[in-house]
């Protein structure tokens, strides 16, 4: 049972204080995403700013906010769990995010027949041009692409999108003032102004921490991706890819899952059978997309 739309009705959401408050909670040690939901799930109801002091959030939000001034940015929108415009999807997640921020246009996120394009970083040329002709035939059915902004499939999916005059958004694993990687920089730019970059990633604690440790937050952000989206379709990938974790999300998370024809033909992999077996489609020409998300 959902308490929160009677709950909010007597409580007004200061979109600053639960910034502050969710950045300090990051901030605490052996902070993860997972033990964040747990600390949510063990207070239902609450709000970041009831699990922190006022001087922690507003101190906490102050920081962000020069943090975001330093790297150009003076305006940005965040998206709070209980809040009439916190996408219902998200609660799907095993570990559902309580804060995110976006940059650009959020009725992007609202949109029908949203598909996650997604797949390998060293994308081969074959790989490239079957990114390029998925996501076109997309776009011509009126789909928004998403993907993670990363080099690869990720990269052809959002510029092949907007070449075709089409919508797309960009779930970084990176705070809004960060890019990754650095050659995407340009591209993430364009997307934040005219199209959605979404992030769940603290940005206090990404900043003070390794970059071994902030790796962790962009298999975190494939969940969230999968949680936005209608389907994921996975392009090519190899057998230790980050994009089997969003594999296994949008499965959990009822959500489709299609693997294109070409990786069930590659003998060094395993993987396409394995999810096959589990409910994944197996996609031989686009019709097969189109006629189960119609």
């Amino acid at each position: 049972m959902n308490h929160w739309p009677e709950f909010l009705a007597h409580k007004p959401v200061d979109s600053r204080a639960e910034m502050g408050a969710y950045e300090f909670l990051w901030q605490q040690p052996d902070t993860t995403t997972k033990r964040l939901a747990t600390l949510f799930s063990e207070h239902p109801g609450c709000l970041p700013s009831d699990l922190v002091s006022d001087e922690d959030a507003i101190k906490a939000a102050d920081e962000v906010l020069r943090e975001f001034a330093d790297r150009g940015i003076r305006q940005f929108g965040v998206r709070i769990y209980g809040t009439h415009d916190y996408p219902d999807g998200l609660r799907d997640a095993v570990d559902p995010v309580e804060i995110l921020y976006f940059l650009g246009s959020w009725e992007l996120a609202e949109a029908p027949r949203r598909v996650a394009v997604v797949g390998t970083r060293e994308v081969s040329a074959e790989g490239a041009a079957r990114t390029r002709k998925l996501v076109k035939s997309l776009v011509e059915h009126d789909f928004t692409i998403v993907s993670g902004l990363a080099r690869g499939v990720d990269t052809i999916a959002h510029e092949t999108a907007i070449e075709n005059g089409g919508r797309t958004i960009a779930v970084i694993g990176t705070p809004i003032s960060d890019s990754y990687p650095r050659e995407n920089a340009d591209l993430q730019r364009k997307i934040a102004s005219e199209y959605l970059l979404i992030s769940q990633v603290p940005v206090l604690r990404y900043r003070a921490q390794s970059p071994k440790w902030n790796r962790l937050f962009f298999p975190e952000r494939n969940k969230t991706m999968s949680a936005l989206t209608d389907a994921t379709i996975i392009v090519e990938a190899s057998e230790t890819s980050g994009t089997l974790i969003q594999a296994k999300a949008a499965l959990a998370q009822k959500r489709k899952l299609f693997i294109l024809e070409s990786n069930f033909h590659n003998p060094a992999i395993t993987w396409p059978a394995r999810f096959e077996a589990l409910g994944a489609i197996r996609v031989r020409e686009f019709e097969d997309i189109r006629k189960v998300l119609a």
